[in-house]
């Protein structure tokens, strides 16, 4: 007679471990567990990073580097993106509007790469020295905006 299915059960899917069904088993009497010490009692469990009392891995391994804590992160601008926008005053929300940043309530500096072609007034936290240049050459302005009264807003808001 042929044989009628080919399949075949995953070697993933096992039978779980039955314990303490006699000496004979290899699993009876303790289970496996070992005869004393805390994983032989019912209800232990250790923390996944313990050691058993070994210096951990994250007090052993040297720390290196710094990280600056008063680090400001400036969404990056360049000139030439300013070029293409049609307006006469551009700030940080209409930067967001445009697609140029992603946050309008987070520090934006204008760099220097790049020409401008018309006249614009920009607002932003921070500008480059070649950056203002560029602008003034074109005939722009080059303002700074005040970042603490952003963030008071912003937070008035919410």
């Amino acid at each position: 007679m042929e044989e009628q299915y080919t399949l075949k059960k995953p070697d993933s899917i096992k039978k779980r471990k039955r314990v303490g069904r006699g000496h004979a088993s290899g699993s009876g009497k303790t289970c496996g567990r070992g005869q004393n010490g805390q994983m032989s009692r019912s209800g232990s469990k250790r923390r996944a990073w313990f050691e058993g009392g070994q210096m951990p891995l994250q007090r052993r391994i040297p720390k290196r580097g710094f990280n600056n804590y008063t680090k400001k992160a400036y969404q990056i601008v360049n000139v030439s993106s300013l070029n293409s926008i049609d307006a006469g005053e551009l700030n940080p929300d209409a930067m967001m509007e445009k697609g140029i940043i992603k946050h309008s309530d987070r520090l934006v500096k204008i760099l220097g790469q790049g020409d401008l072609d018309k006249a614009i007034t920009v607002v932003a936290d921070a500008f480059s020295d070649s950056a203002i240049e560029k602008i003034k050459k074109a005939g722009g302005d080059a303002v700074i905006r005040d970042f603490a009264s952003v963030k008071e807003s912003k937070e008035a808001n919410v």
